[in-house]
């Protein structure tokens, strides 16, 4: 016997899941969540995000990075660099990352990300559970990094569309977070930024014990 619960939409059927997200915050000790790292190339997002999911994970915290290179590796490597395949590239990992966030797990996501409206989009997907975090670093000194060395190619002009040279970079209005890697050290940043995540995903202890 076939049981379906769920809305449907057109020929597709939305499944409801049967654990609920208090038993999952209750499993995991803590709320799940999308932490959107955006930022400038070089600014030091896959960096921070992979200290921050290191830390969090010694902690015994349920996380895991989305790294925008990663995800070009699989997922997403279909897609190029044109705008509109960004804005694909950023409906995907949104969506991919909700799916985390609704599991429980903290979702660490590291992308330039850098159109606002493909940002909001973001959030609007994953509703009351997204935070923008802000990688400040400006051109010069990322430029000065160029770890990849895409800023000496972009600067020959053999990438078009490059961010930050030849394409803009929408700097975030009113982020969650922002962590300053042209000023402070790495350490310095992941310590605030792990601070930043307890803060937002704890839960007081009577709510565990009642689900426990």
């Amino acid at each position: 016997m076939e049981i379906r619960i769920g809305a449907s939409v057109g020929s597709i059927r939305r499944q409801r899941h049967l654990v609920s997200s208090l038993e999952r915050t209750a499993q995991q000790g803590h709320t799940g969540g999308i932490f959107w790292l955006t930022g400038l190339s070089g600014s030091g997002k896959s960096s921070i995000a992979m200290a921050v999911e290191q830390r969090l994970c010694a902690a015994g915290m349920f996380v895991y990075v989305l790294d925008g290179d990663n995800i070009r590796c699989g997922l997403n490597r279909d897609l190029r660099f044109s705008p509109a395949d960004r804005t694909e590239n950023i409906r995907r990992v949104a969506e991919v990352a909700a799916l985390f966030a609704d599991a429980g797990a903290i979702a660490l996501t590291a992308l330039i990300s850098p159109n606002a409206t493909d940002r909001a989009a973001a959030r609007a997907v994953a509703a009351g559970d997204f935070h923008e975090i802000y990688i400040k670093a400006d051109l010069q000194t990322c430029e000065a990094r160029d770890p990849k060395g895409l800023y000496a190619r972009a600067r020959r002009r053999e990438i078009p569309q490059f961010t930050g040279v030849s394409a803009p970079y929408d700097v975030p209005v009113q982020p969650d977070l922002v962590l300053e890697t042209s000023i402070d050290s790495l350490d310095t940043c992941v310590e605030r930024f792990v601070a930043y995540v307890r803060s937002v995903t704890s839960i007081p202890i009577p709510h565990v014990a009642a689900f426990g």
